[in-house]
């Protein structure tokens, strides 16, 4: 983690508003308790607004396969260094079929050996706006076979997870005890 401590703690889910405790018990329960979310409620208006796009984004409506949608949040994930994101994003990567090589490859880019075109696509997007905020025309033309609609929610995945992880490497979001952490962001 970039902070060993969190700026933000977790809120104490003893001394609860009636408001946070609705947000919270809305999520799924496997995920209710995640220092994200445990963080993010301190700001209930902005926790909700955050969890509907976040919700869309995660799946419910988006074109991107769900293996497409993990790799570029990943690659995200890895440019903007959070491991909090990382470490929560490569467990669900392998549940929508990566394998631990290629998310481990993801790391080394688009150039790397064994992406596919597409797969290079979608690592060479995730690439062009976390370092210029921008998609070049180069890149923008290896997003061809991609239909309007999965272009845009690739830009929109991508501006989420740079969103997300910003939050969580500034508020010092701590990864979860029984998540693993990578050794590659110790580095």
């Amino acid at each position: 983690m970039r902070l060993a401590e969190p700026r933000i703690q977790p809120i104490d889910l003893d001394n609860i508003t009636a408001e946070q405790r609705e947000l919270l018990d809305g999520l799924p329960a496997p995920i209710r308790n995640f220092n994200i979310f445990t963080t993010m409620v301190r700001s209930p208006v902005a926790m909700k607004r955050f969890n509907s796009w976040g919700a869309y984004i995660g799946g419910a409506g988006t074109s991107l396969a769900p293996w497409e949608r993990e790799l570029a949040i990943l690659r995200t994930c890895w440019l903007c260094q959070s491991e909090y994101e990382w470490g929560h994003h490569s467990l669900n990567a392998q549940k929508c079929g990566l394998s631990v090589e290629e998310i481990g490859r993801i790391k080394a880019g688009a150039g790397a050996a064994g992406w596919t075109s597409r797969e290079a696509a979608i690592l060479q997007t995730a690439d062009d706006i976390v370092r210029d905020h921008f998609v070049s025309n180069e890149t923008w033309a290896l997003l061809e076979t991609f239909t309007e609609a999965e272009r845009m929610d690739l830009i929109y995945t991508v501006g989420q997870y740079v969103l997300a992880s910003t939050i969580m490497n500034t508020f010092g979001v701590q990864l979860e005890e029984n998540y693993a952490r990578d050794p590659d962001f110790h580095k």
